[in-house]
């Protein structure tokens, strides 16, 4: 070959990409993490909410499962109508005082972990309804997240569920709640 058409370049440049190298004896074929971590991770990938709607808001809850807003891609779009098939209830719209205890009997009826999103002014705070006869749902059971709005939007409610899962995927002490011992 003439010397005045050598290439001034290392040959690790003209080296084919696509040729696999010898990996060492693992490679990248380990993935370390916590137990804590791999069940949080499954949890937050596998919510099945219970709707729950009871006036105008549950329309836009039912909202996210059509295509448009599609709530599968976060996980969660298997709507359960049995509390003991799910661990997410929707609370969409006013509570009644009548409808109060049967909310609780749901609740309770639930599995642990079990996580609430109260959407709606009305299920928040009675909203526009302030009177006697409605109450906030966090004055029947406990709620994680809150949605607001009168009618909140889907993708409020899609955002409220993306929270839900920010806070389940910061749970601590996951196995020892699992194996009863926290």
């Amino acid at each position: 070959m003439d010397p005045k058409f050598q290439l001034s370049q290392p040959p690790e440049l003209f080296a084919r990409v696509d040729v696999e190298h010898e990996p060492d004896e693992f490679g990248e074929s380990i993935v370390t993490t916590t137990l804590d971590k791999a069940v949080n991770w499954a949890r937050k990938n596998s919510i099945w909410p219970m709707s729950f709607g009871l006036a105008c808001c549950a329309i836009e809850m039912m909202a996210i499962i059509g295509s448009r807003f599609d709530v599968s891609r976060f996980g969660a779009e298997v709507m359960r109508g049995s509390p003991r098939q799910s661990d997410l209830m929707i609370i969409a719209g006013r509570v009644s005082n009548k409808m109060a205890p049967v909310i609780r009997r749901l609740y309770e009826q639930m599995p642990e972990p079990k996580w609430v999103i109260s959407m709606g002014a009305c299920a928040t705070s009675t909203g526009v309804f302030s009177n006697y006869a409605l109450v906030p749902v966090n004055q029947v059971i406990p709620v994680d997240v809150y949605v607001p709005g009168c009618p909140p939007r889907p993708e409020q409610l899609l955002y409220a569920i993306m929270l839900l899962q920010k806070k389940i995927e910061q749970d601590k002490d996951v196995v020892a709640k699992v194996l009863n011992l926290a």
